[in-house]
């Protein structure tokens, strides 16, 4: 008994020392000063200290240690490394580590994540979305944009060069207006609430495309040339990367560019003779210069040794010979400008080239640096701006709408729904507003904007099936009042680009987050890799020996936190949200934990066993999206209010990293390994539920109310006046609230509960008895007016839903001719 008693307080030493990640010669005598005390007044004997010192010593003794244990462990390491294409290597390279690193850390910072800045706006960046923002969102007609003229009009176009809309982030040196990440976010947010089309139409050029790279990599003489014509729209950019054989798989492209000689404007010059076919390209169609990422091949070696180059980007004019553009797609109803380029044996200069012939072969990093700032702005802030207005329009209409004799919003099925939109909209607000911010801090986080791809586009397509229920037949009868139909339906256009989602979540988060954002796996492959010996093999110590001591770290805090609930850890706020902190905090250690043994057991199979690496990327993500909405409440002055939006966007979140975390256990290669885990992280079973029905009625309620909370919620958003379909959405719901307690007075008068409906009878039934004013009658007739507008659908005559345009029927009398 008193072996196992003193074996437990040495164990429980040693689990001390490496919950509080102490250094190894530190830790070693609190073990040390355990067994001396055991040797006292127990039953440590010499066989103990034998055991001890025989491990103590070669850890302990730099020269010992890597000589007989680091050497070795750099060998195996070498002959078991995953293989690394080079465009992974410049994936795992580009951008920086930010919060990520601090979720990869099992203990993350939260007064350095409370320290990061609140986003804001500039008097300038105001000035402009309260300015031409707001304009321009009176000028399009949504439904004429999608269903009539497939288009924005020539005024809106215009209007979009005249303000600089596609040149926010080009800067004021070129004549753009050089706004934050931030300010990008929100105007794209607000527009995307009006049109799918106008948001796609002025993110597109503002994300990744041609002035990104250009102020990045360009030549002077070629930013001097296209970034002020950027800027005022004289040029319009697209950026031409996907092709039929190369998706999300970019680095397969078979787009190539041969150095050569050939004739250019009269003279022999060397130049690139380009053959490329790319599709899904937005703003193919109008735009004036062309972004091409193609592999160059140097065959001859007109420009260097080196005979595969690499992918390369470069700009052409639309005009160039031989190029061709014209022809658009049709993206499910949401008809932004995209479509099809071609080109076969073009001959271009090699000035050609974006930042000439020194970034030849240096496409694919240069992609994916922009691409990991551009994916946390453009499709991240136009579903979450969407969001905010279905919120706010289904809380509305939910309000207005009535079925037996109550507010449909009321029915506890639909209280459900409104909870998930009202919780998620919450949550993906927060999230682009941390991220945007750390853009403008100076960072290009590559896995947070993966996480924030994939997750905001997901939970756009979630919240607008729900909206579309509770709006039933209003949401698919397509029309000038549907506000819901084309947002629905062309959910699945941001899940398939930059990127398909399927590829984000099951490779890309947690094949570059392991990679990248864990502080020893890159090291330890740089490391391994390092052409001095040994640099190497002092550069590997250093790693793979803090990995093991991170390891054990991890492993005791695991089981620490989940036998006590991490009720003991700590948190920056004593109040209702503290137990989240501490149950991240529990969360952070079981991913570093399950992070290192995934890669223990699976090696470079990993990176294969995707299903295994999406379960450990969820888990990643959730913890991300939940510091994004403990960050909000903070910076919004913790209002308790809100309340109900940050218990059902943190319980949403946390119980389902639990559900990632049992379905990884239950698939984990060896079944074994897997109940071992569980049973460290998850002894009692769950720890979160999902959100309450208590919980879901209040977020309910908030969105079928004017409340403060209802307005941060849609702070930003363009509802216009009451001439707009928003607006007067709006402004039937204050005239609802105001009605009914003027409706209750005149049923409670008649001995007669009425209808919620012929609100224009019951407002003469209440002059009648005598019981209401000519005012509030007015206000139930004018109630009873916006109402209707609101319930109603459109219909058409059955010649307004043929196509009959003049190609359409010259297409159709070929076709007939050809089958003839």
């Amino acid at each position: 008994m008193q072996t196992l008693l003193w074996t437990l307080i040495i164990i429980a030493t040693l689990g001390t020392a490496s919950y509080f990640r102490m250094k190894l010669m530190n830790a070693t005598i609190a073990v040390a000063i355990a067994m001396f005390l055991g040797s006292l007044f127990g039953p440590v004997g010499g066989i103990a200290w034998l055991v001890f010192l025989i491990i103590a010593i070669p850890l302990n003794v730099e020269s010992l240690r890597k000589k007989y244990l680091t050497a070795p462990m750099l060998d195996t390491y070498k002959k078991i490394m995953p293989e690394m294409s080079s465009t992974e290597r410049d994936a795992i390279d580009a951008g920086t580590v930010w919060w990520d690193g601090e979720i990869f850390s099992g203990n993350p910072n939260w007064q350095a994540l409370h320290s990061i800045p609140q986003a804001r706006l500039t008097a300038e960046e105001r000035e402009f979305l309260d300015g031409p923002v707001t304009q321009v969102c009176q000028m399009v007609n949504d439904w004429d944009i999608t269903h009539k003229d497939a288009d924005l009009t020539p005024e809106v176009w215009q209007f979009l060069k005249d303000n600089k809309f596609f040149a926010m982030i080009i800067k004021k040196q070129y004549g753009g207006l050089e706004f934050s990440a931030y300010a990008q976010s929100r105007v794209l947010q607000k527009l995307s609430g009006v049109s799918a089309v106008l948001s796609t139409t002025v993110g597109v050029p503002n994300s990744l495309g041609p002035g990104e790279l250009l102020q990045h990599y360009g030549t002077k003489e070629q930013q001097d040339h296209y970034l002020p014509r950027l800027a005022t729209g004289e040029e319009i950019p697209c950026f031409a990367l996907t092709g039929p054989e190369a998706g999300s798989d970019a680095g397969s492209l078979p787009d190539s560019g041969i150095v050569c000689k050939g004739e250019w404007e009269g003279k022999k010059v060397i130049g690139l003779r380009l053959t490329f076919d790319k599709r899904y390209i937005t703003l193919a169609p109008v735009a004036t210069v062309v972004g091409l990422a193609f592999k160059m091949y140097d065959p001859d070696g007109l420009v260097g040794d080196k005979k595969d180059i690499g992918i390369t980007c470069a700009l052409l004019p639309r005009d160039t010979k031989g190029m061709e553009i014209g022809n658009r797609h049709f993206p499910l109803n949401v008809p932004f400008q995209n479509g099809p380029i071609r080109g076969t044996d073009i001959f271009v200069p090699l000035d050609y080239i974006i930042g000439g012939v020194e970034m030849a072969g240096q496409g694919w990093r240069m992609l994916v640096e922009c691409l990991s700032v551009g994916r946390c702005i453009t499709l991240p802030s136009t579903s979450a701006g969407g969001a905010k207005s279905i919120a706010l329009a289904t809380g509305a209409y939910a309000r207005i709408r009535r079925q037996f004799k109550m507010p449909v919003g009321k029915m506890e099925g639909v209280e459900e729904m409104l909870a998930s939109i009202g919780g998620n909209a919450y949550l993906m607000d927060a999230i682009t507003s941390l991220t945007t911010k750390a853009v403008d801090l100076g960072e290009k986080p590559s896995v947070v904007s993966a996480i924030c791809k994939y997750h905001l586009t997901e939970k756009m397509r979630e919240l607008v099936n729900n909206a579309m229920d509770v709006h039933g037949g209003k949401g698919v009868m397509l029309g000038p009042n549907n506000y819901l139909g084309r947002g629905y339906q062309g959910a699945p256009i941001a899940i398939t680009v930059e990127g398909a989602n399927i590829l984000t979540r099951n490779m890309m988060i947690y094949g570059q987050g392991a990679m990248r954002s864990h502080p020893f796996v890159l090291k330890e492959l740089y490391a391994a890799s390092n052409e001095d010996k040994e640099q190497g093999l002092n550069d590997f110590d250093d790693a793979v020996f803090g990995h093991i001591g991170f390891a054990i770290s991890n492993t005791f805090r695991s089981i620490w936190f989940s036998f006590t609930g991490a009720r003991l850890a700590g948190a920056p706020f004593d109040d209702e949200t503290a137990g989240y902190y501490r149950s991240l905090q529990r969360f952070s250690s079981n991913l570093a934990l399950l992070s290192d043994v995934s890669m223990a057991v699976l090696g470079g199979e990993l990176k294969r066993r995707e299903r295994i690496s999406a379960r450990l990327g969820d888990v990643l993500s959730y913890i991300y999206l939940a510091s994004a909405v403990l960050k909000r409440y903070d910076d919004q002055g913790r209002l308790k209010e809100d309340l109900p939006l940050v218990h059902w966007a943190m319980q949403d979140s946390l119980f389902k990293l639990e559900t990632a975390l049992i379905e990884l256990f239950e698939n984990f290669p060896s079944s074994v390994l897997g109940v071992v885990l569980k049973g460290i992280i998850m002894p009692f079973g769950r720890s979160y539920r999902r959100p309450s029905d208590k919980v879901e009625h209040e977020i309910a309620s908030i969105l079928q109310s004017h409340n403060g909370s209802r307005s941060r919620l849609g702070e930003g958003q363009h509802f216009g006046d009451k001439d707009c379909l928003m607006g007067d959405l709006e402004q039937t719901l204050k005239d609802v609230l105001a009605s009914e307690p003027v409706f209750d007075k005149i049923c409670k008068a008649a001995k007669e509960r009425y209808p919620f409906t012929q609100l224009d009878i019951i407002a003469d039934k209440g002059i009648e008895l005598g019981v209401i004013t000519e005012q509030e009658a007015e206000l139930l007739k004018r109630t009873e007016a916006g109402r209707l507008r609101t319930i109603n659908v459109d219909d058409f005559d059955p010649k307004e839903l043929i196509a009959n345009t003049q190609a359409t029927k010259a297409k159709r009398r070929t076709k007939s001719t050809e089958a003839a």
